[in-house]
Order: structure tokens, then C-alpha cells, then sequence
């Protein structure tokens, strides 16, 4: 099923008696690839949180799934600590999320068939067995890929999902996030790497606690918008 298109209205977040964002607006195609971007602190994650309902805020959040039918949301979130002792596998975490029974009583046959074929994405087959307190952080990111892929997702939400990945690792994920949205997901990316963003990304949201542009990247991230809001060596594309 095709992606749905997000409609951002008068979005508002404060935490204590600090503003987090101000006024959000923008919309979203549906089957878009869209990066969210913007200077370090300024409420892309918080966005991103609101849009997940993951935090209370202000104003209204629309997804307009095609047909009316709501599809699924896949979450990739930034690199995320783990307990040391706990003694689950990635076979085990991935079983846990993927059904509704405890993963001590073994996978059931569909959602193996899903769990191999996440693993073997995101090149963890191999490693399936390995407790998740002995992971590195590029083996957690790819974990947390691995579980945003079941089920396939119509809605993929990626939180600087390349954090501490290798250089073939980064690879692997640009090849994976560009195969779903070939697929018709809507994808929404929060990116740091402003090559990558003009590269990739059809349109922007460049947000510092507000909108401060959006629309079409190619004319969304100018040179100006890359020295004045990041202080940043201007993008190829962007002119």
C-alpha cells in the first residue's frame, strides 16, 4: 500500500518553561522521502516523538492513509543502550516483537520466515545467536532496522539511523531506505549528513524550534540556508 501523506498544523511543544518547538507546520506527500534537518538541539527528534505519539503536544497531527486504511509505521530511533546482562539473543528480541507469546516458547513458523528475512537485510544471519549486551553500536543499529521491517512498513521514521555504523554499514542502510521507498512507503528522515540529504531527499523541513523552510530540496537547500542555519561546506546539489 502506498504511503500516507502527514499534515503538521500549529504543532507546539514545551517542556517545563522551555519551548521545544513553536508553531510547526508542513505537509508531506504521501510516498515521499523526506528529511527532517536542522541545527543540533533545535526538536527534530521531539517532532519526530510527537508524530509517534510519543509525547504530549499542541495542535493536530493528520496521517491520510491512502483508501482510508490505516498501514504500517516502522521505527528506526537512534542508537539506543542495552543492558548488559540481559539474556536475550537477536533471534529472542526479534521474536518478541514479531508475535504475541513469550519468545521462550518458540517462533512461530510466519513470523521466522519475517525474522530471517530482516536478519538476512540487514546482514545479522550470521550473528543471530549473539547476546544483545555483546553487540556493538553498529550491530544494535542494525537490530534496530531489522525490527522496523516487520511488518513491512508503509511509514518508515528514521532517527539519524546511521549513527555509529561503518562505512559498509552506511551503505547497507541507504540501499535498504531507498528499496522501501521504491516500494511507495512514505519515508521521514531525520539527517544530519547534508551531502546525503541533497542527494537523496526529495523535499525538506529544515526546523530550529520552528519552521525555518520547507518544500522541494532543491530549492529548499540553498547555499545560503547551508551557512546560515548549519555554518556547513554547501551540498552538491544545492545552489
Amino acid at each position: 500500500m502506498p504511503g500516507p501523506a502527514i499534515h503538521v498544523r500549529d504543532l507546539s511543544l514545551q517542556l517545563g518553561a522551555s519551548p521545544v518547538l513553536t508553531d510547526l507546520q508542513f505537509s508531506i506527500a504521501g510516498g515521499a522521502l523526506h528529511c527532517l534537518i536542522g541545527p543540533n538541539g533545535g526538536g527534530k527528534t521531539s517532532t519526530v516523538r510527537c508524530l509517534l505519539g510519543q509525547m504530549p503536544h499542541r495542535g493536530s497531527i493528520e496521517f491520510s492513509w491512502p483508501g482510508g486504511t490505516r498501514g504500517s509505521i516502522g521505527y528506526v530511533p537512534q542508537l539506543i543502550e542495552m543492558e548488559k546482562t540481559l539474556p536475550l539473543t537477536i533471534d529472542d528480541f526479534m521474536t518478541v516483537i514479531s508475535q504475541n507469546r513469550p519468545a521462550f516458547t518458540g517462533t512461530r513458523r510466519s513470523a521466522k520466515a519475517a525474522i530471517d528475512a530482516a536478519l538476512e537485510r540487514v546482514g545479522l544471519t550470521a550473528r543471530r545467536r549473539l547476546m544483545l549486551g555483546s553487540l556493538s553500536g553498529g550491530e544494535r543499529q542494525r537490530l534496530l532496522f531489522a525490527q522496523a521491517l516487520i511488518p513491512a512498513p508503509d511509514l518508515l521514521v528514521l532517527d539519524e539511523p546511521m549513527t555509529s555504523l561503518d562505512e559498509a554499514g552506511a551503505r547497507l542502510f541507504e540501499q535498504l531506505i531507498l528499496e522501501i521507498h521504491a516500494g511507495g512507503a512514505t519515508v521521514l528522515w531525520i539527517n544530519h549528513d547534508l551531502e546525503q540529504v541533497a542527494r537523496l531527499a526529495q523535499s525538506v523541513t529544515v526546523i530550529d524550534k520552528r519552521v525555518l523552510a520547507h518544500g522541494a530540496t532543491a530549492t529548499t537547500l540553498t547555499a545560503d540556508m547551508q551557512r546560515g542555519v548549519f555554518h556547513a561546506p554547501v551540498a552538491g546539489r544545492a545552489a
